[in-house]
């Protein structure tokens, strides 16, 4: 991929998260007082959720500003991996504000409160609308980049949040059942769950440079082996610097002969091409090593 596209790609990243933040940002004030005039735990919850929701969005666009810094002697990859810890963040807030709502809820459960149906019905209504518009604008943006996609599962699970608070004002308009705000608010922190594990189980994943998902390395190294010449890999090693780049390393045991008879280069030229035709990874350091040279390596190395 080239440095042209993924400038670009940024560029729009950026601008769908700046969207999403202006629209997120203007709602939240309305919501917090929509909250405390309608005694509210729901659209309280929803609030401080939308809090986070800001600081998400911004986060995302400082991340998305770092990432798209040039490499330097200091940052040799750039600085790509804070799009990863942005990414990791959102999933602790949403962790931590789970958690805040769901004590909170259970209080109202036990000892429920008197709460204006008809303005939550209104409120999240209207919110419906707003975390619509911003995950129409970011869902634009480039979601396989871990960054955005924890941007977007921000405001996807307010989205819910906002369906599961329209319903709970309905159910209270109809019947007076008071406790039907905390139900909501339990709902809308089981979501923040799901999408806070699968934020951090991934972030995590690239942050100890786990093997990118999709890639298997036994299938990497038959390929490899295939190549003309080649007589074994081993050290074979794969990890992400962000979402989207995928870089592998590999000692790489060739005829002895390749480096009498200058064959080396043609077969590392072979074995770049294999990774980038078969696997997508445009990013490989080879150790072209002759069948007669014995590791000198300690460890296991698979």
């Amino acid at each position: 991929m080239s440095r042209s596209h993924l400038h670009g790609a940024s560029q729009r990243d950026a601008r769908s998260v700046f969207v999403a933040l202006i629209l997120i940002l203007a709602f939240f004030v309305v919501e917090v007082v929509s909250a405390i005039l309608g005694s509210s735990l729901v659209l309280l919850a929803d609030a401080v959720h939308m809090l986070t929701d800001i600081s998400a969005l911004a986060m995302s666009a400082w991340a998305i500003h770092l990432a798209r810094r040039p490499p330097e002697l200091r940052f040799t990859y750039g600085l790509r991996r804070a799009e990863i810890l942005s990414a990791a963040a959102n999933g602790l807030t949403l962790v931590a504000v789970g958690i805040f709502i769901a004590i909170a809820a259970i209080h109202r459960l036990i000892d429920p409160r008197a709460v204006n149906g008809g303005l939550i019905l209104i409120i999240a209504l209207v919110g419906c609308g707003v975390n619509l518009g911003a995950t129409r604008a970011l869902a634009r943006a480039d979601r396989a980049n871990l960054n955005v996609r924890g941007a977007y599962l921000h405001i996807l699970t307010d989205l819910y949040a906002f369906g599961a608070a329209a319903v709970a004002g309905a159910v209270i308009l109809g019947t007076h059942w008071a406790r039907a705000d905390a139900v909501a608010s339990l709902l809308v922190t089981a979501l923040m769950g799901r999408a806070a594990y699968g934020l951090l189980r991934d972030a995590g994943r690239i942050l100890l440079q786990g093997t990118p998902l999709g890639l298997d390395l036994d299938d990497v190294r038959s390929h490899l082996i295939r190549v003309e010449r080649v007589l074994d890999v081993h050290d074979l090693h794969a990890w992400s610097v962000s979402s989207d780049d995928t870089t592998l390393s590999a000692h790489v045991v060739i005829d002895g002969d390749c480096f009498r008879d200058g064959r080396a280069p043609q077969i590392l030229d072979q074995l770049q091409s294999c990774l980038s035709e078969h696997f997508r990874v445009e990013h490989a350091t080879f150790q072209l090593e002759p069948d007669t040279h014995e590791s000198h390596e300690d460890g296991l190395h698979p």
